[in-house]
């Protein structure tokens, strides 16, 4: 007889809400069990995001999720993250299956194509429980989203597929934790509120004893445990899945007395945690600003990423922030696009296709003598570049080319530019990304994740003239490594991590 296939346990992570803390729990307990000696993956069967990086094979995937791989000690796979959708206008997302680009959808058509999609995202977690002991899923806004659930493929749905026991999450910060707890079952069966094992209060401040009637009240409410209260952290930092975190950007420095950056936060941002190493430069601000402001205190502006660059140089045209950048840098100012912040600062982008909608051009802000054309296929590379004689690694995901007109109409290989491109996924390649202008103060690139290098990072600030400032010499994984770390450690101070492990592996 054959030997059963192996069928990995699982553990689902939902919430009572959006940004209460799901991707950060998933993400300790991927960091528990692989210290435990267990092979566990992260999951998530669904992921709204344009939060985005690319995985060993070139292949495009959520940023939690290859965050949590991370956390797990493996390497990020599209089966972590099979179905991605990243936001284009209110109402329609372009959708990533597999980590290949499937095409557009309005809301309506991505409804409809939800049967072959969950097919695909089942098929994706059996894959993984064959090589794993343990997945540990995780769903997506609330779980009992009852106008939704008929249609939901990430959360109630997919955990009794899976047979997985919910640690449902709740986000005490916000207020209303008894109402968010309470509440989230009184929308449920009595068969789905059966899969919810307990909960875990979040973001708590203050005495956790005070709460101790609390936590009291919700177990006798619901006869169900509370497995764990967590207080707020501020001691170490996980990276972000959603643009939640930057939804109400303010100017919170003065730059007149700190050394500030600004990035401008637009509407439909991408990939905002390339500025995560920023945050941890001591002697140096960040604010994500959305409302025009007076810029000439400002040390550098940049321009992020974008998932829709036309409509947001609309956006920048329309709200002055387009000249407000163009005197900001006739003055002396110092700007760096990012990908989709890249492509605006040339002289126009074209749309051919119509991929970002009504097929057309945009005018640019003109600071870079380039043209961009939009075109398919995507870009998804892992990259190592040089800047200078400075090493440094990110990663490309983009649609299209921007060059100069003559270099876009001779479709050579550039032979200048910002960066020396040395390879992408893993392949030796001659290239150039980026490119800088001939006063040195605006420079844009396609290179996500390049102050993950602090040797870039340092010179970028130097270019600023801000030399004398301390970079720390552990970046990027080795960085973030000791950070699940410090996120394992305070989960199990807090939380009875071995009851969480029995519930996941009986």
């Amino acid at each position: 007889m054959k030997p059963k296939a192996k069928k990995a346990k699982c553990l689902a992570a939902f919430g009572t809400g959006s940004d209460v803390g799901k991707s950060v729990i998933a993400t300790a307990l991927c960091r528990i069990f692989s210290d435990r000696g267990y092979a566990v993956s992260p999951y998530k069967a669904q992921n709204m995001s344009n939060n985005s990086g690319v995985t060993p094979e070139g292949l495009e995937m959520g940023r939690a999720q290859i965050v949590q791989a991370e956390a797990a000690r493996v390497p990020p796979h599209v089966d972590m993250n099979p179905v991605l959708l990243k936001p284009v206008t209110q109402i329609g997302s372009q959708v990533v299956l597999l980590g290949k680009v499937l095409q557009d959808y309005s809301a309506v058509q991505y409804h409809q194509e939800k049967t072959r999609l969950f097919d695909a995202a089942c098929q994706a977690l059996d894959r993984l429980r064959v090589e794993n002991d343990v997945v540990v899923m995780e769903g997506a806004g609330s779980c009992a989203e009852v106008n939704l659930m008929a249609r939901d493929i990430v959360n109630l749905k997919m955990a009794a597929y899976a047979d997985a026991p919910v640690i449902l999450t709740a986000d005490i910060d916000r207020g209303g934790v008894f109402a968010q707890i309470v509440g989230t079952l009184a929308c449920l069966e009595k068969e789905q509120q059966d899969q919810i094992a307990g909960f875990i209060i979040n973001r708590f401040r203050g005495d956790i004893t005070l709460f101790k009637d609390g936590v009291d009240w919700i177990e006798k409410k619901t006869g169900k445990r509370v497995f764990g209260v967590l207080p707020w952290f501020d001691h170490f930092h996980i990276q972000s899945e959603d643009s939640v975190v930057i939804e109400h950007p303010e100017a919170k420095t003065d730059p007149s007395k700190t050394p500030t950056v600004l990035v401008v936060r637009i509407p439909h941002i991408s990939n905002f945690t390339d500025f995560d190493p920023l945050f941890q430069v001591k002697g140096v601000a960040v604010d994500f600003v959305e409302r025009v402001r007076d810029l000439a205190p400002y040390k550098a502006v940049i321009l992020p990423g974008s998932k829709s660059t036309r409509n947001d140089l609309d956006w920048l045209e329309q709200t002055g922030w387009t000249a407000k950048i163009r005197e900001y840098t006739q003055n002396g100012g110092h700007v760096l696009g990012v990908c989709g912040g890249y492509q605006m600062l040339g002289k126009e982008v074209q749309d051919p296709g119509g991929l970002e909608g009504k097929p057309g051009v945009t005018k640019g802000l003109g600071l870079l003598p380039l043209v961009t054309v939009l075109k398919a296929p995507k870009t998804t590379t892992l990259s190592n570049f040089e800047w200078d004689g400075v090493s440094g690694a990110g990663y490309e995901i983009h649609m299209g080319r921007t060059a100069s007109l003559e270099d876009l109409n001779s479709e050579k290989v550039r032979s200048e530019g910002l960066f020396k491109v040395l390879d992408r996924n893993q392949q030796p390649c001659r290239d150039y990304d980026g490119a800088m202008s001939d006063n040195g103060r605006v420079m844009g690139t396609y290179m996500h994740g390049l102050f993950d290098s602090p040797a870039v990072l340092k010179k970028w600030l130097k270019s600023l003239g801000l030399e004398d400032l301390e970079i720390a010499e552990e970046s990027g994984m080795q960085a973030r490594d000791r950070q699940y770390d410090m996120l394992a450690r305070h989960f199990e101070k807090h939380v009875d991590v071995e009851a969480l492990i029995k519930e996941a592996m009986e």
